[in-house]
């Protein structure tokens, strides 16, 4: 497993969408693995494969959100294969929003509650299910990465702007 460099804005690759996995195979499984591990070095709980440059339709989520009897998270990594959304609830639900491309940088966003994904996992085993809660966020949020789009495109031009000043003055000040 490898640690790889996160692409950041305004790399243009983020706003690339991204290619289907032809066949899920060593590389694509290579290529899971060090999600995996960038992921959680930067302490995020999802990654597109866009995020670390590679154009691929791959993600992996974890949202640690168990612990051990000494308080650390239970990892428990899940890929996606080739995700797509096949139906969302009507009912919205509003979580504050961060994303590893964008560093430090929060916001509200709205989405839908609810969502049915269909995917593959590692083995190439195909999948379809309902998502609710932090779940249907997360995987919501990273397919719209795979399809160029980033979390601030669902704020208002005035809260994405004051977040994008903030993340320069905060460059500029490293």
């Amino acid at each position: 497993m490898a640690v790889l460099p996160i692409v950041e804005v305004p790399d243009p690759r983020l706003r690339l969408v991204s290619t289907p996995v032809e066949r899920v195979d060593d590389v694509v499984r290579q290529l899971v693995s060090d999600m995996t591990e960038t992921m959680y070095d930067a302490r995020g709980i999802g990654l597109a494969a866009i995020q670390v440059g590679v154009d691929k339709r791959v993600l992996v989520i974890d949202l640690q959100e168990q612990e051990d009897e000494e308080g650390k998270p239970i990892r428990d990594p899940h890929a996606y294969i080739n995700p797509e959304i096949l139906e969302t609830s009507e009912e919205l639900s509003t979580y504050n929003e961060g994303c590893l491309s964008i560093p430090e940088q929060y916001a509200g966003v709205d989405r839908p509650a609810r969502c049915r994904v269909q995917w593959l996992d590692e083995q190439g085993t195909e999948h379809e299910g309902w998502l609710d809660g932090l779940l249907a966020t997360c995987m919501q949020h990273e397919i719209d990465h795979l399809n160029g789009v980033l979390f601030i495109d669902h704020i208002s031009r005035l809260k994405r702007d004051m977040l994008l000043k903030k993340l320069a003055k905060m460059r500029k000040a490293a």
